[in-house]
């Protein structure tokens, strides 16, 4: 059983619904706190052991490939005005030289296609897929340990109740081996009253190579794209497929209510930022309650 030592983070997204501060700043660069979104996203997927990270990028993404690059100036800056500890900050969060490949989508044709741009990189080994809207800290690493007991394919899963399940890419549970079971099915947002479990498809995956000849074809599904659901549904005829029920919270920063609450939950966890964000909150409620 190969080792999971790559990750594809599909990054060519326009972020419509965060138009227009996403005009002219990549949806990936806005910022939780003080960290770009990416940045999170590459932080949990470091922390877990993935030691090459490939974005499939697309135009005006060009400051995310710059954001994981040397900053000379800004590096002499620090240094020279003696900001030790801003300047350590930045070079840990750097990956190291080879560790990071940026390729491009050229079109908007889904996420499975996004995927597939990614073939000559990836190779052929496993790897994990992680959607830079989702922040899910600790889920990869969980993900690894699951893949470690079982091989095969992993899908992060979350419940939702059912009345949202038309929303989603829902699974089928078949057999349970605690924090993990192995899908039977899968199924891209149901109708209303039909889905088969209320466990989402939540963002994050471990995949075989494999997948790469199966989105070859290009097959379009649901809103004329490639999607990687389509593909998964494929593989699962020759391969097995397991789903990892995320021990935490997932932050979707995609969607504006998402996006707040994470910086919200971020700030709160830091030392100098939770007392006075809680009395402002106070403050806020206060004032619109």
């Amino acid at each position: 059983m190969k080792p999971i030592r790559k990750a594809v983070l599909p990054v060519a997204g326009l972020g419509t619904r965060f138009l227009p501060a996403t005009k002219a700043v990549p949806k990936e660069m806005l910022t939780v706190v003080d960290r770009p979104v990416v940045q999170h996203v590459v932080d949990e997927a470091r922390e877990a052991g993935i030691e090459h990270f490939v974005f499939v990028t697309g135009r005006g993404k060009a400051v995310i490939e710059d954001h994981f690059d040397i900053a000379f100036e800004l590096d002499h800056t620090l240094q020279e005005r003696g900001k030790t500890a801003a300047y350590e900050a930045l070079k840990k969060d750097l990956p190291k030289a080879g560790q990071t490949s940026f390729t491009r989508q050229q079109a908007p044709l889904g996420l499975g296609h996004a995927v597939w741009c990614a073939r000559e990189i990836i190779g052929d080994e496993p790897f994990a897929v992680l959607l830079p809207d989702m922040l899910s800290r600790g889920c990869m690493q969980q993900m690894l340990a699951s893949y470690e007991r079982h091989g095969g394919n992993i899908i992060a899963v979350e419940e939702v109740p059912p009345e949202e399940t038309h929303q989603y890419g829902i699974v089928s549970v078949g057999e349970t081996y605690g924090q993990s079971f192995r899908i039977t099915g899968m199924v891209e947002k149901p109708k209303q009253g039909t889905a088969p479990s209320n466990f989402i498809i939540s963002g994050r995956y471990i995949l075989q190579p494999e997948i790469f000849g199966i989105l070859e074809h290009g097959k379009k599904g649901a809103g004329g794209e490639i999607q990687l659901t389509d593909a998964m549904i494929d593989l699962m005829e020759t391969q097995d497929f397991f789903g990892m029920r995320y021990e935490g919270r997932t932050y979707d920063t995609g969607s504006k209510l998402g996006f707040l609450t994470a910086n919200l939950a971020y700030a709160l966890e830091r030392e100098d930022l939770a007392g006075p964000l809680k009395a402002e909150i106070a403050k806020l409620l206060k004032e619109h309650g």
